[in-house]
């Protein structure tokens, strides 16, 4: 399953938590940038985290209240997202590129839905 499985989305008030996971198998992962993006309905994709060369990046819609972490040995990207608000009600995928054709291309999940109720 070189694809990666999202999981952790669900249904939440307005100021509560969730804890997206992002699990990949097999060894063609490559690069050094895996990443959290989400989509609205009605809107286009856009950027929420990355964790570049070991750094964490937020997008400042979230930052200060969601927290990216990797656990390579499991081959794991979570997201913790705190303090939910409405807005960021969406469908999360992870990003964990891979090789393919001898490249080092996007890969993406299926996504887990986020919804937050005011």
């Amino acid at each position: 399953q070189v694809q990666p499985v999202e999981s952790g989305g669900g249904s939440v008030q307005a100021g509560g938590s969730l804890r997206l996971s992002c699990v990949v198998s097999g060894d063609r992962r490559c690069g050094s940038r895996v990443s959290w993006y989400r989509q609205a309905p009605g809107k286009e994709r856009e950027f929420v985290s990355s964790i570049i060369g070991g750094r964490p990046y937020y997008a400042d819609s979230v930052k200060g209240r969601f927290t990216i972490s990797q656990d390579n040995a499991r081959n794991r990207l979570d997201l913790q997202l705190t303090s939910l608000q409405p807005e960021d009600t969406a469908m999360y995928y992870c990003n964990i590129p891979k090789i393919t054709d001898g490249r080092c291309s996007d890969n993406w999940g299926q996504g887990t839905q986020v919804t937050v109720s005011s």
